[in-house]
This record gives structure tokens, C-alpha cells and sequence, in this order.
């Protein structure tokens, strides 16, 4: 496994592969993310975050996950549709990944590494569960799917500003 996330990439919506390492010297907030949840009117609080601080060094990147509850059953372009006809969303996503078990993306395999969750869970707990990587790439903090977005606001304005 990878123990830094600039020697990992991930595969864009639209099919490119785009490596971690272009983010080096930026903050990035990674939320794995689902269309038919109870969680996903935070679209609305992670763009906001995204407009606000994209320009100071914030990175958002979104990736869609099935394994929770069957609350991403849509393709990859119909996930991109409904962002952004629904949230008018301009961060990027990935494709449709896993983020628990065998076939979990890399990049979860070293996020739930660095930032295990309460009781030192490795599991993803439910979608919506966001990490903050920091400028040299660690992963500073674990956020639980019930945490708003606005709610990190001001830890991603220390981590830009550190």
C-alpha cells in the first residue's frame, strides 16, 4: 500500500486518470458521496466551501460510492447529470468506487489508514464521510457523515493557512 497520496490517482467522471500528486501544496477535502441519501443536500454546503476557498488552495473532490444502502444505483454520467443539474456543481467527481472491503479504492485504503474513525474503525461508516488532507499531503482529520460541511470550515482555513 501507499504511504503518501501523491503516489496514488484516481479515475475522473469522465474517464481521465488524474493523478494526486497535481494537488501537492493544496488542501483537499475527499467525501465519498451518493445521489438517493439523506446526506446529500450537503452538495449545497461542499460547494459553497468549494467557491469560497478554491482560489486560496481548496481542493474537493467527490467520489460516488454504491455500498451504502444502494443510494448511488446510476452510472457514472447519470451521476454527473444529476450534480450538476440538481447542485450546479463545479468540483470535480470520480467514477463510481468502493470505499470498504477488497476492491476499495486506494485512496480509501489510505485515507482509513491514517484517519481511522471512533474506536479505530477502518470502515467507512455510511456516504458522506469526508477527510481533510493538508498542503504536504497528511491526512489531517475524519469527519463523520453527520458533520455539514460548514461545520470544517474552519479547520480547511487553519490547514490553508498553516
Amino acid at each position: 500500500m501507499s504511504n503518501s497520496i501523491y503516489d496514488l490517482d484516481y479515475v475522473a467522471n469522465n474517464g481521465e486518470t488524474v493523478p494526486f500528486k497535481q494537488y501537492a501544496g493544496k488542501v483537499i477535502l475527499i467525501v465519498n458521496t451518493a445521489s438517493k441519501c439523506g446526506f446529500t443536500p450537503q452538495y449545497d454546503g461542499l460547494e459553497a466551501l468549494y467557491k469560497t476557498h478554491q482560489e486560496k488552495g481548496l481542493e474537493i473532490i467527490g467520489f460516488p460510492c454504491d455500498q451504502f444502502g444502494h443510494q448511488e444505483p446510476g452510472t457514472d454520467s447519470d451521476i454527473a447529470q444529476f450534480c450538476e443539474m440538481r447542485f450546479n456543481l463545479s468540483f470535480p467527481l470520480s467514477k463510481k468506487v468502493e470505499v470498504n472491503g477488497e476492491n476499495a479504492a486506494p485512496i480509501y485504503q489510505l485515507l482509513k489508514n491514517e484517519a481511522p474513525g471512533i474506536l479505530g474503525t477502518k470502515r467507512i461508516k455510511w456516504n458522506f464521510t469526508k477527510f481533510l488532507v493538508g498542503k504536504n499531503g497528511e491526512v489531517l482529520k475524519r469527519y463523520s457523515p453527520t458533520t455539514k460541511p460548514e461545520q470544517i470550515e474552519a479547520d480547511i482555513t487553519a490547514a490553508l493557512n498553516a
